[in-house]
């Protein structure tokens, strides 16, 4: 079922045409959202959200660039959003995105592609490349992501070491005992991604940011961890760095100075990545599409436009 609407005049564009629906997958509802239509040799953009269980929400900072004549899609995957499902903990693994990913591109007719996966999202673009090596993709935007569990579990705990000792000790103590509930604890959490995620939502903050969302806890927790650096999850054994060389797709990596995907992550993909660039934002923690927005955009309408 699809259903089409003009955004209400918060921000953006007025008139930009948006596409809504919901496409069957394993018994449940994987909503999406289309904005803009393709002119041209335009090739759509499609946006794979991180967690697992975050949602779309953020990633309507991209609508914009359906102003160019090139539609732009984001979904919320199945555990989360619009399409939030619980209680079913086998459900959180690989095989149940990359499935998703591949019934959509088939589902909506996206025969060639650009794909841009942050964070959880750029894990599944990897795998979803590597594995399944899917025909029409014109370039791969890994944003903020990462290769390896274990590397970015090394990288967070090193980062965590910069952190007032008290806090430090908090996590250790935590990470130790297994129980991830403690005040002191969860405060010590919030500073860390305080510095490495993201700031906090304020009214300034463009209006996906502050929109309510129904996150999926039970899809994070179980597959990948009670925090950023506890791969725990069915995500845990998550390592592709030594086939990165498969990925023969112009593919752009991206990541900002004080990202949970330090330079050193960055730079372990582009170093292996045959055709790859890769661009750092000085100015940005894990989401340089906000935090350095316009740059950013230019940055996709050039690297877009490079690869139609």
């Amino acid at each position: 079922m699809d259903k089409e609407k003009v955004p209400d005049g918060k921000e953006g564009n007025e008139t930009m045409k948006i596409q809504e629906g919901y496409m069957p997958y394993l018994g449940y509802q994987t909503y999406y959202r289309i904005v803009g239509e393709c002119e041209g040799n335009k090739k759509p953009l499609l946006l794979l959200h991180g967690g697992p269980g975050s949602t779309h929400n953020y990633f309507e900072v991209f609508d914009e660039l359906a102003e160019d004549g090139r539609a732009i899609i984001m979904y919320d995957q199945l555990g989360c959003g619009n399409s939030f499902v619980e209680n079913r903990p086998e459900l959180w693994c690989s095989k149940t995105w990359d499935e998703e990913l591949i019934a959509l591109r088939k589902h909506l007719g996206l025969e060639h592609v650009h794909i841009l996966g942050q964070s959880w999202g750029g894990m599944l673009l990897i795998e979803y490349l590597i594995n399944y090596k899917p025909e029409g993709v014109q370039s791969a935007i890994l944003s903020s992501t990462l290769p390896s569990a274990k590397l970015w579990a090394q990288e967070q705990h090193r980062q965590i070491r910069f952190l007032p000792k008290e806090m430090q000790d908090a996590i250790a103590k935590a990470e130790e005992s297994g129980h991830f509930d403690a005040p002191e604890y969860l405060a010590a959490n919030e500073e860390f991604m305080l510095r490495h995620c993201a700031g906090e939502v304020t009214e300034d903050s463009p209006e996906c940011l502050r929109r309510p969302k129904k996150s999926g806890t039970e899809a994070y927790v179980h597959g990948w961890g009670p925090n950023e650096y506890v791969p725990s999850g069915s995500l845990r054994d998550f390592e592709y760095t030594d086939r990165l060389g498969e990925i023969q797709v112009p593919t752009l990596i991206t990541n900002g100075t004080n990202d949970l995907c330090t330079p050193l992550v960055a730079k372990t993909m582009f170093d292996r990545i045959p055709n790859a660039k890769w661009e750092l934002f000085e100015d940005s923690r894990h989401m340089p599409f906000v935090e350095e927005h316009a740059k950013y955009m230019q940055l996709m309408r050039r690297w877009m436009e490079e690869n139609d």
